[in-house]
């Protein structure tokens, strides 16, 4: 077991990644309390959601940005050294040729901070996740 020294928490792997404190409770605090490499990728995927679906409802949950509209939703959370964009698998599947230059993960796609934000295909992914034409 490994006790993080900032919150005392207790995870089976060392140095396990978890959010320490008080979770922030809108996307602005999300954005603000991260590194600015990080801001930068946040701040860019928050703009192409709001572009592509502009009656997206916008949330915290699981002290990451939600973003749902009816049943459907994408999520994503910055990690160390990348974005993790949280997608439908049929989605993934659909966008998965466009992706050959990320690593992806079961429904996530890590978008690095030393690489430009794919804005085309982030927007093809999110107009298949909420079924915007």
């Amino acid at each position: 077991m490994w006790t993080c020294p900032k919150c005392g928490r207790e995870f089976k792997r060392t140095n396990q990644g978890h959010y320490c404190g008080k979770a922030p409770e809108t996307v602005d605090e999300y954005i603000e309390s991260q590194i600015p490499e990080a801001r930068v990728h946040i701040a860019g995927l928050r703009d192409i959601l709001l572009r592509c679906v502009p009656d997206v409802t916008e949330r915290i949950a699981w002290s990451m940005p939600v973003y749902k509209k009816d049943s459907r939703s994408v999520s994503f959370a910055a990690c160390k050294k990348h974005i993790s964009l949280y997608i439908d698998e049929a989605v993934l599947e659909i966008v998965r040729p466009q992706l050959i230059d990320f690593t992806i993960k079961k429904n996530a796609v890590y978008l690095p901070y030393d690489q430009a934000l794919p804005e085309a295909v982030i927007e093809t992914i999110v107009k298949h996740s909420f079924d915007e034409k």
